[in-house]
């Protein structure tokens, strides 16, 4: 298979998604660069307008776009993962299906690549949708930047660049998309964050449902697992487990001291015996929930797992080499 320089990804969900316009402004950018390239349309279980017009340009030139189709919604995370297995450039970059961002930033991207990065994100400083929404956004980052000690300030945003061999064996799935740089940071790679200049946002304004916030939490709880207790799940469990006994036991121990101290005191009917038995209890099957995943790592993965990365590799006649 012929190499690129770069291949774009778009993952398309909407029939009124501007396609015309992402491809025109990558093309002209990539072109002005001297840059080789192709565009991956990946049809997230939509078709409409959007698909007709993608059918349009393919052919215009077949040899520069090309479309994937899902037979239903997937998500971002798929839709990379796809068109990553057949691109042909050395470079990915993802993109909105829209023109999110100061398409002269696709330049800049791809000199940080050349200067060492491993993955480029962007930081919309001046961002230009509604302030609720910047609230919202900025809360969600600042939560993360202080849960994963990242620098990040813009996971929201999915005009990103990338190195192909470099994220060729990170596994990414569901909404894990969007905590991408900070499971490729956590596997070695050097990932380095730019200002951009936002130009358009598509999306509601305001609140969402209760449904999206409570997914949005257990994203942020299973980052933190895979990112920080991956192989560790013991420190994981254990933490919370030993939280909920001790809490638990202190309930209990209240209880009991007050029984043996207060004739009159007695244990029936005591809502705080049975909520400090219950914590106790729940505790330790969680300390066990750890264990048994220890034991299933110890068992089962250590002879295949890999937890470094090996960023350059130096040969005996003393030059090195830069390892994929």
């Amino acid at each position: 298979m012929s190499t690129l320089d770069v291949t774009v990804v778009v993952p398309i969900d909407s029939p009124d998604a501007e396609v015309e316009q992402v491809v025109a402004a990558f093309a002209g950018q990539l072109e002005r660069l001297g840059k080789s390239w192709e565009c991956i349309l990946v049809f997230d279980g939509v078709r409409g307008k959007a698909w007709e017009r993608a059918c349009a340009l393919e052919a215009r030139s077949p040899d520069k776009l090309r479309k994937l189709h899902f037979a239903r919604h997937f998500g971002e995370s798929e839709c990379l993962k796809a068109a990553r297995e057949i691109a042909r450039g050395a470079v990915l970059f993802t993109t909105p299906q829209y023109v999110q961002v100061d398409p002269i930033e696709i330049g800049e991207f791809l000199a940080e690549l050349d200067a060492g990065a491993d993955m480029v994100v962007p930081w919309r400083e001046a961002r230009i949708d509604p302030w609720l929404n910047q609230v919202q956004s900025a809360s969600f980052n600042w939560l993360m930047r202080k849960i994963n000690k990242s620098s990040f300030h813009d996971l929201n945003c999915y005009f990103r660049a990338f190195k192909r061999e470099r994220i060729a064996d990170i596994e990414i799935y569901g909404d894990m998309y969007r905590f991408l740089p900070l499971i490729a940071q956590r596997e070695g790679l050097v990932v380095r964050e730019r200002a951009v200049r936002h130009l358009k946002e598509w999306g509601r304004a305001g609140f969402f449902g209760i449904g999206v916030y409570a997914r949005r939490f257990l994203d942020v709880v299973g980052v933190v697992f895979l990112t920080r207790f991956r192989i560790k799940p013991l420190r994981f469990f254990g933490s919370v487990g030993l939280t909920l006994s001790l809490v638990g036991g202190m309930i209990l121990a209240y209880t009991i001291v007050n029984r043996v101290l207060t004739p009159n005191y007695g244990l029936q009917n005591k809502p705080a015996f049975l909520l400090g038995l219950m914590l106790f209890s729940l505790g330790v099957q969680v300390i066990g929930f750890g264990l048994v995943g220890e034991i299933i790592i110890y068992y089962t993965q250590t002879r295949n797992l890999r937890e470094y990365r090996i960023g350059r590799r130096f040969d005996d006649e003393g030059s090195d080499e830069e390892q994929p």
